[in-house]
């Protein structure tokens, strides 16, 4: 009998206090298994990057990858984090250095209309014992926002078949790295009884012990690299398998380095110093939170996003921003700090019966919303905060929605601009059911103010 061992990550969304854990496990359990001449096979299945980090976000995620090539990785798939929080051009170069390949089956450049140069849609690997082993990879798709970033991201049916056909004879085992979310391998595992295991990640899934749809094993090792996965099979002479186990391991029972602490320190000092150095403007004066005029941080947010998606209303809420903004220079790292969420902005045009329904759905959830925590969703504060306006306001006694200044003519269009995170959270349905969106593909909202303080506040000589 042969046995194979596969360890798997997922979704770290670069908690880099946990990598030292992580890198040592894998290391150690590769070289174990090795040394009994047990196959061994190191996955991971996305979002391992976040810009949420600052060494990921002042290295576009190269740090991260060059973290990847430490650990002996196989094969990877990209998640949302990569697909979505890259320009077209930084995701074309991420993997330049990598030491591993990148799975993908269903990402395609919008141009081309083909598959990237740095993904292949799977990859055979053939143990010692003669046993070959598929992978092939598939993450989710954004099409909004993909599209706008200049990539088309396929359903999986649509190429499932083909590429499932071009392997057909040539694996004994079969394995999806999948970002696609649990409820979507639990169908794929009903539909394509072909996969023997799909690794699962996007929706942080735990599954201690794995999950058997049909004939298929499926795996979730939560978040944030607080777990590690395993998955063990029993293959016969035939290469047939015979048994499959999924295991976590948790990364919180791992024993840690006195050392640990100065590297996980240096991953944010490092990515620090590097935004430090990249200065956006210069402040005569402090921007702050709490305030109603132009030296309202909120206000000048408001300002750029207009200025910069052309549309004449702005909406944002105060929860985005988690500091203020000194006087002086500024630079990236005070950015980030004061606006750490991976979003982008969307031009939204409705028609004015619906401008009324989206701001009576505001206005009913306000109160609530002040206080109300979010998680996720691009969203890396605490609380929502209260809803901000620019160039439109509500009358509470009348019921009346002014347009700058105007009533709103229920038979006009209307264009305004807010971030994507406002149609992900459940608060305000008219965005995404009645308005005709378009993402304003100029950068996550902190690149947008900085450039916007930079044109309006340039930096001054010998400052």
């Amino acid at each position: 009998m042969e046995r194979i061992h596969i360890f798997h990550t997922n979704d770290l969304h670069s908690h880099l206090e946990h990598w030292p854990k992580i890198r040592r496990f894998l290391i150690a359990h590769q070289e174990k298994l090795r040394q009994k001449e047990i196959a061994t096979l190191t996955i991971d299945l996305g979002d391992f990057i976040d810009r949420v980090h600052p060494f990921t976000d002042a290295t576009f995620g190269q740090g991260n990858i060059d973290l990847m090539n430490t650990v002996n990785f196989d094969a990877v798939t990209i998640g949302n984090n990569e697909g979505l929080g890259l320009p077209h051009d930084r995701l074309d170069h991420l993997y330049d250095g990598a030491e591993f390949d990148v799975l993908l089956g269903n990402f395609f450049d919008r141009k081309s209309g083909e598959r990237p140069a740095w993904a292949s849609p799977y990859k055979i690997v053939t143990t010692r014992g003669g046993t070959r082993i598929g992978l092939l990879g598939l993450t989710a798709s954004f099409p909004l926002t993909h599209h706008a970033l200049g990539w088309d991201v396929v359903p999986p049916d649509d190429v499932l078949p083909q590429l499932l056909q071009e392997l057909s004879g040539k694996t004994d085992i079969l394995i999806l790295l999948s970002h696609l979310g649990l409820p979507e391998d639990k169908r794929l595992a009903r539909e394509y009884p072909e996969f023997d295991v799909i690794l699962g990640s996007h929706t942080h899934h735990l599954l201690p012990e794995g999950l058997v749809v049909g004939k298929t094993l499926l795996t979730g090792a939560g978040r944030f690299g607080e777990y590690i996965g395993e998955v063990r099979l029993t293959v016969t002479p035939e290469h047939q398998i015979i048994e499959k186990k999924a295991v976590t391991v948790a990364v919180e029972s791992l024993p840690e380095r006195q050392e640990d602490a100065a590297e996980i320190v240096g991953y944010l000092d490092k990515g620090r110093h590097i935004l430090e150095a990249d200065e956006q403007a210069f402040l005569c004066q402090p921007l702050e939170l709490g305030r109603n005029d132009d030296r309202s941080l909120v206000t000048q947010a408001l300002y750029a996003i207009t200025e910069t998606a052309g549309a004449p209303v702005g909406i944002l809420s105060t929860g985005l921003f988690l500091t203020e903004l000194p006087q002086g220079s500024v630079n990236m790292a005070q950015l980030h700090r004061c606006l750490p969420h991976p979003m982008h902005l969307i031009r939204v045009t409705l028609k004015g019966t619906d401008v009324i329904r989206l701001v009576r759905e505001m206005e009913k959830n306000r109160g609530f919303l002040k206080h109300f925590s979010v998680t996720g969703m691009g969203f890396r504060g605490k609380i929502f905060g209260d809803i901000c306006y620019y160039q439109l306001a509500y009358d509470q006694t009348t019921g009346t929605v002014y347009w700058c200044g105007q009533p709103v003519d229920k038979a006009k269009e209307y264009q305004l601009v807010t971030v994507d995170h406002f149609m992900f959270i459940p608060f305000f349905p008219t965005i995404e059911l009645a308005g005709d969106v378009e993402v304003v593909s100029a950068g996550f909202l902190r690149e947008i103010l900085g450039a916007y303080l930079g044109r309006h506040c340039p930096l001054r000589v010998n400052n």
